[in-house]
């Protein structure tokens, strides 16, 4: 697999010429992951990077009680920056949704990589501002909207996170259990199957097995994505 590839595809890699590609390539390894495994968990020590070349992988926060996802992850994503960059612990737990390929850099690989090329760093800020403004929003509207608007902002971001555009269908394969969008909205599963099945019915969206088609993404998201 050439680095160009796949690399490229990463954005904070987007401007990296050929050359620094293959540099950075030979510096990591890829590891691949089966489904449901735990690649890492919340509060190991941070020594690696990760960046998906194949599958999805979902971010999550758990308690005794219940297990919240975070986001979930795919191709050109990566994870594993914050403790990278802070020294401290894991900040969640991510595990592989299905079999997945990532491509791990070490702390130091990556730091140096930091310090040699400042239009990663650039890159790497104006990702983690937009994962930080995507963040206020989303806790802004599971607080201020009713359950149907709660559980649309959940379906916006995942569809955002991991969802297939075209011709203005957005489809989600594997979406989440309904336990586990309703933790994500803050709501029950009752509410979860009750609201889906209203957007069904309307027209909104289509549901087949675990997928799920957002028939008209822009008209939605003007209704609930404000």
């Amino acid at each position: 697999m050439s680095s160009t590839n796949f690399l490229r595809n990463i954005p904070i890699f987007s401007e990296l010429n050929d050359s620094t590609l293959e540099k950075i390539y030979e510096s990591g390894y890829i590891k691949s992951y089966n489904k449901n495994n735990i690649i890492l968990s919340e509060e190991d020590s941070g020594n690696s990077m990760f960046f998906i070349v194949e599958g999805k992988v979902k971010v999550l926060r758990s308690d005794e009680d219940k297990e919240i996802i975070i986001s979930l992850l795919g191709p050109g994503d990566f994870f594993g920056e914050m403790a990278i960059l802070d020294g401290m612990g894991r900040s969640a737990t991510v595990s592989a949704m299905e079999d997945s390929k990532l491509f791990i850099l070490q702390r130091n690989e990556f730091l140096d990589l930091l310090n040699s090329h400042p239009e990663v760093s650039i890159s790497l800020l104006k990702e983690l501002s937009v994962r930080l403004r995507n963040a206020t929003n989303k806790i802004k509207a599971l607080s201020l909207k009713d359950a149907e608007g709660k559980v649309a902002t959940v379906l916006l971001q995942i569809a955002d996170d991991v969802g297939k555009i075209r011709q203005g269908v957005v489809e989600i394969d594997n979406i989440p259990y309904q336990q586990e969008l309703a933790n994500m909205a803050g709501t029950s599963r009752e509410t979860i199957s009750r609201t889906l099945h209203t957007f069904a019915k309307k027209g909104m969206i289509e549901m087949e097995g675990s997928k799920i088609r957002i028939l008209n993404y822009e008209h939605f998201q003007n209704l609930y994505g404000k």
